[in-house]
This record gives C-alpha cells, sequence and structure tokens, in this order.
C-alpha cells in the first residue's frame, strides 16, 4: 500500500487530504487474490491502509453488516486482524474484501476525517446515515470524552 495512493484517492473523493498517521512499522502486504472484492481494488485498499494508519477513529465508528455475530465490535475489526504491542498491524482481516457496507462505512469516515472532521462528528455522521437502515450494528463503545 503506497501512502501517497490513498492519499491520492482520499483527495478525489473530495476534502483536502490529511497526511497519513505515520505507523512504526510498514505495513504487511493486503493480498486480495481469490476473495470477490465489493469495491474496486484501490478503494479497498484505501480503506484498508485507513483503518492501519487511524485506529482512533475506526475503533469508535461502529458496522452495519452483521460481523458482530463475528466478534467484531468496531469498523477497525473488518479489516485489521490483529495488532502487535506497539499497535503495528501484523494480519489483515479478510472479512473487508468482500463487504461493501464494512468498505462504505470506513469510506465515508475516511472522507469525513479528510475533510477535518473529528473521530466525534465521524461516528455521528456514519450513526445519522447508517443506523435507520440497519437492524444490526456493532457494540462499538463510545468516544471516550476529550482530555483537557
Amino acid at each position: 500500500l503506497a501512502a501517497s495512493s490513498a492519499v491520492a484517492i482520499v483527495a478525489r473523493q473530495g476534502g483536502p487530504a490529511r497526511p497519513a498517521a505515520a505507523t512504526q512499522a510498514p505495513l504487511p502486504p493486503l493480498n486480495s487474490a481469490g476473495y470477490a472484492l465489493a469495491r474496486p481494488l484501490a478503494i479497498t485498499r484505501a480503506v484498508y491502509e485507513f483503518a492501519a494508519r487511524h485506529p482512533e477513529i475506526t475503533r469508535h465508528v461502529p458496522c452495519y453488516c452483521g460481523c458482530e455475530a463475528d466478534g467484531h465490535r468496531n469498523n477497525e475489526n473488518c479489516f485489521i486482524g490483529a495488532r502487535d504491542a506497539s499497535g503495528n498491524v501484523t494480519r489483515w482481516d479478510p472479512h473487508g474484501f468482500s463487504c461493501a457496507i464494512c468498505v462504505d462505512v470506513a469510506r465515508e469516515s475516511m472522507q469525513l476525517y479528510n475533510s477535518g472532521a473529528d473521530v466525534d462528528s465521524i461516528r455521528a455522521a456514519i450513526e445519522r446515515k447508517w443506523t435507520p437502515h440497519y437492524r444490526t450494528k456493532t457494540p462499538t463503545p463510545p468516544v471516550p470524552p476529550k482530555r483537557r
């Protein structure tokens, strides 16, 4: 995943692009071979990278596809299988490859983030849009209060 390509995709989708958050280690290879992608590969790669680099957002955004039955608690879990003790991604979750809802929620979160929205605003916008249309969502914990 090239950070510049993900930022370029986001910039074309609207709003000013923010620089990607730095990770301490390179991301593992993202191998989508054998999966029927729900969205084009460039979008899928961009949302996987966004989830990897911005857990402060995706951990606080619910998913609506029913993946809570698989133990998912938030939209991050649709893309990230494991992180090490330092927070580096060590394994991808393949669920996001074939789930349009997961990708669309993450893509909207990414677009809102890149337009300057904070995590509270992103979650509120996602919930306003998605909750009325779906019977289920992940049991995502609330955004923690801001420290003063």
